[in-house]
């Protein structure tokens, strides 16, 4: 009888590269579900407000914070599941090598041959998405409309999570199609250095996406207003001004239509710095605190007030401390080290691109004999080949996010807001139903922000000071 190690060695080079394929997905995914089944026992056991947790949150609270994570735990369980037998079933079935030759078919009948291989990939990409929309409908409609909705997060009617979906599908393809075509076409006459040119397309890309997203593509989906004048900007802005951040403009946006989940962010560059504040996160801006005029039945075309009983969002000097911590990512350079490691990633990635596309085996181990196309090799060495290494490459950026944040922290308390910060922490956690207690395993690989209690430690021993 032949030994597994045996078996493994009579099997072609393709084969064995298609099996490591499967095996590496699969065991990542038990390993995700190991990760997420200790989580899961921490919100089942922990049915009571922690001794260290008595001061900053009340049993109620608590619960409901367990709750939402709990039912969320388990939808993840679900659909993750469902998206690694899908992924597996269109490897063994052969999904990759069909939908290409379908998509030929298509542009074939339009006039384009297969030396039109561009139109074809454009077409076999336009396939996928759409394909990849319409399985993940269900889950995204689950998600929104049960779980959200039953723990009072969602704003969204079915009409206007419909029309969502269709706009980001639209403006998805607007941009994907062009950027695809172009890369491709910089592959196909870049010669022997055409990792360095597409590379240097990708970064133009991203810095230009960087740069037009919350100015041109964000508002097509949320109204963006100016902050009114008032006494919160002018803080915003004496802050900014203090640690020389070259602020121009301070927008709100309407978050509270699709969501009572709340955010804050800056972009721009250079000398051109904005930032963005979601109404959820303003006590005094927050369409979830207001009382429905007199005359409306609260619901409208697009979406639902869903109006509580309950105050949300932040007080003025507790957005300041929020916004404290967001610059002290700025100031003390995490968005540009970021560019930097994202920028040399590529770069290596490109770089071993170019070295493995010419082997056969690869496209082979896919159902690809004939042909190379160059969009399969992108997907089959960059989402199948490279996946060990982003496995470890995603670990090794979470535990850096989390350094980070416990940094932008500390300068925040430089700034004098650690009271502030700490309170800010306290109701954002509770707005957003965060659950504070964790398994140590998987917050550690999961969660890119260290847990409350590690930060609100850090600033209390600042408060005391």
């Amino acid at each position: 009888m032949a030994l597994p190690g045996e078996l493994w060695a009579e099997l072609s080079a393709e084969k064995r590269i298609f099996c490591s394929v499967l095996l590496f997905s699969w065991a990542v995914y038990l390993w995700e579900a190991f990760l997420a089944h200790r989580q899961r026992r921490v919100y089942r056991t922990t049915t009571h407000v922690p001794r260290e947790l008595g001061q900053i949150m009340d049993s109620e609270t608590f619960e409901k914070s367990r709750l939402y994570q709990l039912d969320k735990s388990t939808f993840s369980f679900w659909s993750g599941l469902y998206s690694e037998v899908e992924g597996t079933m269109i490897l063994l079935c052969g999904g990759i090598p069909f939908l290409w030759n379908l998509s030929g078919q298509i542009s074939g009948r339009a006039g384009f041959g297969p030396e039109y291989e561009i139109v074809q990939s454009l077409v076999f990409l336009l396939l996928a998405t759409l394909f990849s929309a319409v399985t993940g409908l269900p889950w995204s409609l689950y998600n929104t409309f049960v779980i959200e909705e039953k723990h009072g997060f969602n704003q969204q009617t079915l009409g206007f999570f419909f029309k969502d979906a269709i706009k980001k599908f639209i403006v998805t393809q607007c941009i994907l199609l062009p950027v695809t075509s172009l890369l491709l076409y910089i592959i196909k006459i870049g010669g022997d250095y055409f990792f360095i040119y597409a590379w240097l397309f990708t970064l133009v890309v991203s810095l230009v996406l960087v740069t037009i997203y919350a100015d041109y593509i964000a508002p097509l989906f949320d109204k963006f207003i100016p902050l009114p004048e008032g006494e919160l900007k002018q803080q915003i802005e004496t802050m900014a001004k203090n640690i020389d951040f070259p602020l121009t403009k301070v927008y709100v946006v309407e978050g509270s239509k699709r969501s009572s989940h709340s955010n804050a962010y800056f972009y721009g560059f250079f000398k051109n710095k904005r930032i963005v504040l979601f109404d959820t996160l303003l006590e005094d801006y927050s369409a979830l605190n207001k009382e429905p005029a007199e005359g409306e039945d609260g619901e409208n075309e697009e979406t639902k007030s869903k109006t509580k009983n309950k105050k949300q969002g932040c007080k003025n000097e507790e957005v300041l401390a929020v916004l404290g911590h967001e610059l002290g990512h700025w100031k003390l350079g995490h968005t540009v080290k970021n560019i930097i490691i994202s920028q040399m990633n590529s770069f290596l990635c490109f770089f071993l691109f170019a070295v493995l596309i010419g082997r056969k085996e690869l496209f082979a181990a896919f159902g690809f004999y004939d042909t190379q196309p160059t969009l399969i090799g992108l997907m089959i060495i960059f989402q199948f080949i490279f996946s060990p290494y982003n496995e470890v490459l995603s670990f090794c950026l979470t535990v850096l996010s989390r350094r980070f944040e416990f940094q932008a922290d500390a300068f925040a308390k430089e700034l004098g807001k650690a009271k502030d910060l700490y309170s800010a922490l306290i109701k954002l956690n509770k707005d957003n139903l965060g659950f504070p207690v964790s398994d140590w395993i998987f917050s550690m690989w999961h969660y890119s922000h260290p847990p409350l209690l590690e930060r609100l430690q850090a600033l209390k021993d600042a408060k005391q000071e």
